[in-house]
């Protein structure tokens, strides 16, 4: 075999990375070992792909395969920060990619409602912006030389939840129909649809501050501890009045007696009063008082500790700071890709609690340098869901590698926050394509985001040589933002806008002079040299991306 390709990798990501090859005509070999890599072809392979879940398998594998060969292109998934920085410095021809990297940025925008995706393309900044339409009519009517992306059909269509991909302008839509433009941001300023986005939380005022703190200690102190701090009130203030009215010789004011009998019931006297001389049933008083005072000051003393170890553990679990929080986000899962979303979400001024069921977790320490709380439990219980404050939080993000887990745990956060007048996002991972279609066609989830689906196209895409800058989601359906340098000779070669695939849209071209053509019309054509950038579903737009490397493989896109 020449030219072809290896994947190594059992698990959702690598089958379908192996699977689109396939699709798009390439020769694939799968491996699962290092040590099978000269009996698969390495010295005449275009490129290795080691996609497993394990960083060490992948690490070891590239290593390899780059000692072998130096010019195969390897490309290498790796969730270890430190391991993808230094594979990056050395690694040759092919790419260092983390899932967590990739798929984040759609989950975190999906979290905040964000209908926005920024993506940069060489020294050009797109962004894809999505709305409701706000009338009847055609694409270009309504938003004129913009690029549609796509179009998802609403309730006023005769195919609701239909995905056109890449449509005309000239295309009709109803009014409440999902529509997914394409420009820079000036043009989307200028004629795009309508996007939004959760504001940041917003600061808490001092007072804002002392009512959570006294909600927090009102829920940690024990119920008994309110009735032995009224007995030892009322202790001291009986004995208070009683003092003052009866000690004798000399008289007492108030004060004094307030002042002795809390040297009495704490059995801590300084001599300046006694009851020495005082009436006998005064004395025998004074016993009972002493013998009284022990007993509550020793039942304070007890509620006390208890409150103070429950308080630091409940604090070592999280529980005591996710208390102070509202319009936060949850995060369950706390893998390399849950702390990514939580970080970013952080970083967007949102306060974030996680829910982790392992409290051995290996990026506790991570969470706990960016001060997110962390909830020990099984999400999908309600109990551990109430200890997040799930009724207060403003969206959620099920991020396991479960995907029946996951389920569950979104089905029962809906039902939660059902009743709520605020609209609170449940977005939900799932590996899984088909079964993911299937959860939002049945259970009716708005964000069912798979990360094989996000990811893969980076991957394939660094396999085959091409320019990946960027994926993003449109209803259940993948797309991707790409580019391509004109090969001669090359299928897109001389080829008219009008001429190229249905499913795909070039949104702009930069000539070899350096020329730059936004949204070009269709009579536009493409030459060697030139750069083109496409958008659309990944699958075309991979195949139509490979027609523009020609017999040898494209320059790299910067």
């Amino acid at each position: 075999m020449v030219g072809h390709t290896i994947v190594s990798g059992a698990d959702a990501l690598a089958v379908r990375i192996a699977e689109e090859l396939r699709s798009a005509g390439a020769t694939v070999t799968v491996i699962d070992r290092a040590d099978q890599l000269t009996s698969a072809g390495i010295a005449t392979a275009a490129s290795v792909v080691c996609a497993g879940s394990d960083d060490a398998a992948n690490l070891e594998i590239a290593l390899l395969a780059r000692r072998l060969s130096s010019t195969v292109r390897v490309v290498t998934r790796l969730a270890n920060g430190v391991l993808r920085e230094a594979m990056v410095a050395r690694n040759g021809p092919g790419a260092v990619l983390d899932v967590a990297d990739l798929a984040a940025p759609s989950v975190v925008e999906a979290c905040l409602q964000r209908t926005t995706h920024s993506i940069a393309a060489g020294d050009l900044r797109f962004v894809v912006s999505g709305a409701d339409t706000p009338r009847s009519g055609t694409l270009r009517d309504i938003y004129g030389d913009l690029a549609p992306v796509a179009v998802v059909r609403g309730v006023h269509s005769p195919t609701p939840g239909e995905v056109a991909a890449c449509p005309g302008r000239d295309l009709h839509v109803d009014e409440g129909d999902w529509v997914a433009m394409i420009g820079t941001e000036d043009e989307l300023a200028a004629d795009g649809p309508v996007a939004g986005a959760r504001a940041a939380g917003s600061h808490r005022s001092p007072l804002t501050r002392i009512g959570n703190a006294a909600r927090a200690f009102h829920e940690d102190v024990n119920p008994n501890f309110y009735r032995a701090l009224a007995a030892s009130l009322g202790l001291l203030l009986g004995s208070t009045i009683l003092l003052w009215l009866t000690y004798d010789m000399p008289g007492m004011s108030f004060v004094d007696a307030l002042y002795f009998s809390t040297e009495t019931i704490a059995t801590v006297g300084y001599g300046d009063f006694s009851f020495s001389g005082q009436p006998t049933w005064l004395r025998l008083f004074s016993i009972v008082l002493m013998f009284a005072g022990i007993t509550t000051t020793a039942v304070l003393v007890a509620f006390v500790a208890d409150l103070l170890l429950s308080r630091r553990l409940a604090y070592s679990a999280g529980r005591r700071k996710v208390r102070e929080l509202q319009d936060h986000m949850i995060v369950v899962g706390l893998g390399s890709f849950g702390v990514r979303v939580a970080s970013d979400l952080k970083a967007a001024g949102h306060d974030v609690a996680v829910i982790e069921l392992n409290d051995e977790n290996r990026y506790l320490s991570a969470a706990a340098d960016l001060e997110i709380p962390v909830i020990f439990g099984d999400a999908t219980l309600p109990s551990t869901l109430e200890a997040a404050r799930i009724d207060d939080a403003v969206a959620v993000a099920v991020l396991t590698d479960d995907d029946m887990v996951n389920i569950e745990t979104a089905i029962v956060s809906r039902e939660r926050s059902k009743d709520r007048p605020l609209d609170v996002p449940v977005v939900l991972r799932v590996f899984d394509r088909a079964l993911g279609a299937a959860v939002a066609h049945r259970f009716r989830f708005e964000n069912v985001l798979s990360t094989v689906e996000l990811a893969a196209p980076w991957f394939i895409g660094a396999a085959l040589g091409l320019t990946v800058f960027g994926t993003f989601s449109v209803g259940q359906a993948s797309f991707m933002v790409g580019g391509v340098r004109v090969g001669a000779s090359s299928e897109l070669d001389g080829i008219r806008m009008a001429e190229l695939s249905t499913q795909t849209r070039v949104i702009a071209i930069v000539g070899h002079d350096g020329a730059r053509e936004l949204h070009p019309r269709r009579d536009s054509q493409l030459h060697a040299g030139d750069i083109a950038y496409l958008v659309g579903p990944y699958r075309e737009l991979l195949d139509t991306l490979r027609k523009g490397q020609g017999s040898s493989a494209a320059t790299a896109i910067t």
